[in-house]
């Protein structure tokens, strides 16, 4: 059978395309999936998209299912949420997530997607993979009851860790941006909000996920002594100073990565199966609606791209819809 699906492709930096693809006939072990939505993850997404990976992460930053190589051109996403059509009968008709770019059909292992819980939304499930980035964060971070907790940038990955801290018992969390917009945000997920300058300081932890090097050198004012920045930041191809003079030594700080490319060492006993599956569960919250901000049709995502590069269109997670593009 002749299969043909549409792709989005990234044809050279900040410039998007529609191309047509032709499916393989699916294998033994693989499944065909209709999408439903995809969502645009605003950070990493639209570095790629403009170009803005460095030669030395370019084997780092490849997604799962990613085709073509950086800087373009290349078919870069992977957060998508679709229908199973053929396959293991057990998985035809239900609902999965996967870490497969922006495109209408597709055939994959079927141990590359994951159920959607009844009790959660498909459109709210194109959060999986942000989700997930949090999940692996705290691993990292193991809060305490009762700390003092600010996260530093209100992007989609701080947002979301700040949804899952405000579930910890006796936590103050404080969610911290320059921008007062995301006060309406905060809100809808139940934690404080403050401007950079307003945050309250002497915290246990902080969070760190703005991506600035303002945000970075602000969570380590936060701190209280012996106090851990979990930096969760991709700053691409840019360099970033920080001040690590004065008390930062006498006050004994840290300062510590997490990315989501390797499971926390402290949860070494899980797999990234465990991990995304732990992920959907959390989103049958509904608070967690108010991190998708926009929505646009598949045919439409030329054009939006460049604006969410740029910031025309303000969005945390951007949502693609595939109603109309079967």
């Amino acid at each position: 059978m002749n299969r043909t699906a549409r792709a989005f492709w990234i044809g050279s930096p900040g410039h998007g395309e529609i191309r047509e693809v032709t499916l393989p006939d699916p294998a033994e072990g693989e499944v065909v999936v209709r999408s439903l939505y995809s969502g645009v993850s605003r950070g990493t997404e639209t570095l790629v998209f403009r170009g803005g990976v460095p030669g030395s992460q370019h084997a780092v930053m490849r997604a799962p299912f990613q085709e073509g190589d950086f800087p373009a051109p290349v078919k870069y996403g992977y957060l998508n949420v679709g229908v199973v059509e053929e396959g293991a009968e057990e998985l035809v008709g239900r609902t999965v997530f996967s870490l497969f770019p922006h495109q209408t059909r597709f055939v994959v292992p079927a141990s590359a997607v994951t159920v959607v819980p009844d009790s959660v939304p498909a459109g709210r499930a194109v959060l999986a993979g942000t989700v997930e980035t949090a999940v692996n964060a705290l691993w990292d971070a193991a809060p305490l009851v009762g700390d003092r907790i600010a996260v530093v940038g209100g992007g989609m990955v701080g947002c979301s860790v700040a949804a899952l801290l405000n579930r910890f018992p006796g936590v103050r969390v404080q969610l911290v941006d320059a921008d007062p917009a995301r006060a309406s945000t905060a809100e809808a997920l139940g934690v404080g909000f403050a401007s950079p300058e307003e945050a309250l300081d002497g915290c246990d932890l902080v969070v760190h996920a703005s991506a600035t090097e303002q945000g970075l050198a602000r969570s380590l004012e936060l701190l209280t002594a012996e106090g851990t920045v979990l930096e969760l930041s991709w700053y691409g191809d840019r360099k970033v100073s920080l001040p690590l003079g004065e008390a930062f030594h006498s006050r004994r700080l840290v300062i510590r990565s997490s990315q989501v490319g390797t499971v926390s060492p402290r949860r070494a006993n899980r797999s990234y199966a465990d991990r995304l599956a732990l992920a959907l569960e959390l989103l049958a919250d509904p608070a967690l609606d108010a991190l998708v901000t926009g929505e646009s049709a598949f045919e439409e995502l030329p054009e939006v791209m460049p604006r969410l590069a740029s910031g025309a269109i303000p969005a945390l997670c951007h949502r693609v819809s595939y109603d109309k593009s079967a």
